[in-house]
Protein backbone atom coordinates (compact mmCIF):
# COMPACT_ATOMS: atom_id res chain seq x y z
CA UNK A 1 0.00 0.00 0.00
CA UNK A 2 2.87 2.17 0.65
CA UNK A 3 4.63 1.84 -3.10
CA UNK A 4 0.92 2.87 -4.35
CA UNK A 5 0.41 5.80 -1.75
CA UNK A 6 3.95 6.78 -3.10
CA UNK A 7 3.30 6.25 -6.86
CA UNK A 8 -0.12 8.66 -6.92
CA UNK A 9 2.41 10.94 -5.15
CA UNK A 10 4.45 11.49 -7.79
CA UNK A 11 1.73 11.04 -10.20
CA UNK A 12 0.62 14.26 -8.56
CA UNK A 13 3.50 15.86 -9.18
CA UNK A 14 3.99 14.94 -12.00
CA UNK A 15 0.50 16.61 -12.92
CA UNK A 16 1.49 19.89 -11.30
CA UNK A 17 4.70 20.12 -13.04
CA UNK A 18 3.31 18.75 -16.86
CA UNK A 19 0.38 21.99 -16.29
CA UNK A 20 3.28 24.35 -15.54
CA UNK A 21 5.64 22.78 -18.61
CA UNK A 22 1.75 23.19 -20.68
CA UNK A 23 1.96 26.95 -19.73
CA UNK A 24 5.48 27.21 -20.61
CA UNK A 25 5.00 25.69 -24.02
CA UNK A 26 3.05 28.67 -24.61
CA UNK A 27 5.97 31.23 -24.37
CA UNK A 28 8.52 29.17 -26.03
CA UNK A 29 8.50 30.11 -29.99
CA UNK A 30 10.53 27.60 -32.69
CA UNK A 31 11.08 29.26 -36.02
CA UNK A 32 11.19 27.05 -39.31
CA UNK A 33 12.77 28.81 -42.26
CA UNK A 34 13.15 27.57 -46.08
CA UNK A 35 14.35 28.58 -49.69
CA UNK A 36 17.54 29.99 -47.69
CA UNK A 37 15.52 31.68 -45.19
CA UNK A 38 13.61 33.80 -47.88
CA UNK A 39 10.14 32.54 -45.91
CA UNK A 40 10.11 31.93 -42.13
CA UNK A 41 7.37 30.82 -40.10
CA UNK A 42 7.05 30.95 -36.07
CA UNK A 43 4.93 28.86 -33.95
CA UNK A 44 4.93 28.39 -30.17
CA UNK A 45 6.06 25.12 -29.03
CA UNK A 46 2.44 24.00 -29.12
CA UNK A 47 2.44 24.33 -33.01
CA UNK A 48 0.01 27.94 -33.28
CA UNK A 49 1.52 29.83 -35.95
CA UNK A 50 2.43 33.10 -34.33
CA UNK A 51 4.47 34.92 -37.53
CA UNK A 52 4.88 34.59 -41.54
CA UNK A 53 8.05 36.50 -42.87
CA UNK A 54 8.36 36.47 -46.63
CA UNK A 55 11.40 38.23 -48.37
CA UNK A 56 10.16 40.81 -51.22
CA UNK A 57 12.05 39.15 -53.54
CA UNK A 58 9.32 36.51 -53.49
CA UNK A 59 6.36 38.84 -53.78
CA UNK A 60 6.13 38.71 -57.28
CA UNK A 61 2.40 37.37 -58.89
CA UNK A 62 4.23 34.66 -60.59
CA UNK A 63 5.93 33.74 -57.94
CA UNK A 64 2.63 32.90 -55.71
CA UNK A 65 2.80 28.75 -55.86
CA UNK A 66 6.28 28.90 -54.58
CA UNK A 67 5.77 31.14 -51.84
CA UNK A 68 3.07 29.17 -50.83
CA UNK A 69 4.99 25.96 -51.27
CA UNK A 70 7.88 27.72 -49.32
CA UNK A 71 5.66 28.73 -46.14
CA UNK A 72 4.22 25.22 -46.31
CA UNK A 73 7.99 23.70 -45.96
CA UNK A 74 8.87 26.46 -43.38
CA UNK A 75 6.03 25.36 -41.16
CA UNK A 76 7.20 22.34 -41.59
CA UNK A 77 10.32 22.88 -40.20
CA UNK A 78 9.29 25.08 -37.52
CA UNK A 79 6.58 22.25 -36.46
CA UNK A 80 9.59 19.58 -36.25
CA UNK A 81 11.70 21.88 -34.19
CA UNK A 82 8.67 22.31 -31.97
CA UNK A 83 8.78 18.50 -31.72
CA UNK A 84 11.64 17.93 -30.50
CA UNK A 85 12.04 20.81 -28.23
CA UNK A 86 8.12 19.17 -26.36
CA UNK A 87 10.04 15.43 -26.01
CA UNK A 88 13.20 17.16 -24.79
CA UNK A 89 10.95 18.63 -21.97
CA UNK A 90 9.34 15.16 -21.56
CA UNK A 91 12.55 13.81 -21.12
CA UNK A 92 13.05 16.11 -18.17
CA UNK A 93 9.57 16.16 -16.36
CA UNK A 94 9.47 11.78 -16.70
CA UNK A 95 13.06 11.40 -15.93
CA UNK A 96 12.68 9.79 -11.96
CA UNK A 97 8.99 8.37 -13.20
CA UNK A 98 9.55 4.94 -14.51
CA UNK A 99 6.51 4.87 -17.46
CA UNK A 100 5.43 2.01 -19.81
CA UNK A 101 7.05 2.29 -23.13
CA UNK A 102 5.21 4.21 -25.81
CA UNK A 103 2.91 5.66 -23.21
CA UNK A 104 2.16 9.56 -23.86
CA UNK A 105 1.12 12.26 -21.10
CA UNK A 106 -0.43 14.38 -23.90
Amino acid sequence: MADFMGMMGKIKELQGRMEKMQAELDLLEVEGASGGGLVSVTLTAKGAMKKVKIDDSLLKPSEKEIVEDLIVAAHADARAKADRLMQDKMKDLTGGLPLPPGMKLF
